[in-house]
């Protein structure tokens, strides 16, 4: 018996990728019993039965999961966010980062489409500004290969998922890196703005240098993970340096006087768009705390 990490369960049969080949593997009955749940990600105990073949015997315990893709076993969540076509949503940017960060994984931003958009490529472009709150945050380019290196770079010896809206260009990238994949593309609406979903399930992919990186399915809306009212600005890293020069403790940073988050902001030191959503999921915090 040895060990192996699941890629993907496909009609009742796993994926399973060990140290020299990539079985296909069926459950030993007692895990079908159980109603075992099985994850791309997982580490999985399988017997190799010979010609491809096996059968996973147990699934090790999980150092993390995601629900939303459902992935075992993450280091890092690279949020791909394209500067142009379609036009960044900030707002789902910063929930995805919220997300990330609650979940207790490491956020990496790919400002993707970057040859559409010159002006990004300093300081003072998103980029930049995410980068000085002190995000990993880079732009890429599959038309020219801005940040491809850097990025296949990130994903080596770590499992690594993909997020962000459709159109964004995911699928293009990891193509760029492992061009052997030949992922399904689509193209971004004139009309709406907005791409087409192309990828249709969680699947563990090769990202070279022994990384494997999850495509998933693109997505406009992003439901917060539930905190504490006082707890949400824990999740802005740029406030949370700010914490212990506001004149309350308890201080919300919203109304209350003395507070250096909002005075940082009317000085531009804090960017307002941030601020501004900090505000509206402190007020999804709040309303969730009523209703439950």
């Amino acid at each position: 018996m040895g060990t192996g990490i699941l890629l993907k369960g496909y009609a009742g049969f796993y994926y399973v990728k060990t140290e020299s080949e990539v079985l296909e593997c069926s459950l030993r009955g007692r895990l079908r019993l159980e109603n075992q749940t099985f994850l791309a990600g997982d580490k999985v105990k399988v017997t190799n039965l010979g010609a491809g073949k096996g059968v996973i015997e147990g699934v090790l315990p999980r150092t993390s999961e995601l629900a939303r893709p459902p992935v075992a076993n993450v280091d890092q969540v690279v949020v791909v966010m394209a500067l142009s076509s379609p036009p960044p949503d900030l707002m789902l940017m910063d929930r995805l980062l919220f997300a990330i960060i609650h979940a207790g994984l490491k956020p990496i931003i790919c400002w993707n489409k970057s040859d559409l958009c010159p002006g990004e490529q300093n300081d003072h472009g998103l980029p930049g500004l995410y980068a000085k709150i002190g995000y990993l945050s880079f732009p890429t380019s599959t038309k020219t290969g801005a940040g491809i290196t850097q990025l296949k770079e990130e994903f080596r010896g770590r499992i690594s998922v993909l997020a962000g809206p459709s159109g964004a260009g995911k699928s293009s990238l990891l193509n760029a890196i492992q061009p052997g994949l030949s992922l399904r593309t689509g193209q971004v609406s004139e009309k709406s703005q907005r791409g087409r979903h192309t990828t249709r399930h969680v699947e563990l992919l090769s990202a070279g240098l022994e990384g494997l990186v999850a495509d998933t399915p693109g997505f406009s809306r992003l439901e917060l993970p539930q905190v504490k009212r006082e707890e949400v600005a824990c999740y802005f890293p740029e406030m949370l340096k700010l914490f212990n020069k506001c004149r309350f403790a308890s201080c919300l940073h919203r109304l209350e006087p003395g507070c250096a988050v909002i005075q940082a902001v009317k000085e531009g030191q804090l960017q307002e768009s941030r601020y501004q959503h900090y505000l509206e999921f402190l007020s999804e915090s709040m309303e969730k705390e009523r209703r439950y």
